[in-house]
């Protein structure tokens, strides 16, 4: 049986200068945001976002000797406005939850203080 879970996977790039990509399947494309500092590590830290084109789904397992697989599994959506998704990402160290956050300019991850069990 074929996995319908959407998949999702965080790059660490070193290109032009070291950040993240955490890039989330939808529609049949990998929505992306480039993330400098990485994912919160705590619900009282924020993560600046910055949206980037899409990249084809081929990007899941891609690396290079610019970019690695710092993270992949799936992700569900929880609820969602014009403003604001609330997702878990479901990795390889376990389930944790974010909201991206549109500021109108760019987009802010944060890690809730509500965590899956």
């Amino acid at each position: 049986m074929e996995d319908l879970r959407p998949a999702f996977v965080l790059h660490e790039h070193w290109r032009p200068r070291h950040h993240f990509d955490l890039r989330l399947e939808e529609n049949g494309v990998l929505r992306s945001w480039a993330v400098p500092r990485g994912l919160p590590p705590t619900s009282g830290a924020n993560r600046l976002a910055v949206a980037v084109p899409d990249h084809a789904m081929d990007h899941l397992g891609y690396e290079d000797e610019h970019k690695k697989v710092a993270d992949t599994g799936w992700w569900e959506e929880h609820d969602r406005t014009p403003k604001r998704m609330l997702f878990t990402l479901h990795g390889r160290e376990g389930d944790v939850r974010y909201a991206l956050i549109d500021t109108g300019r760019d987009w802010l991850l944060h890690r809730t203080k509500d965590q899956p069990a």
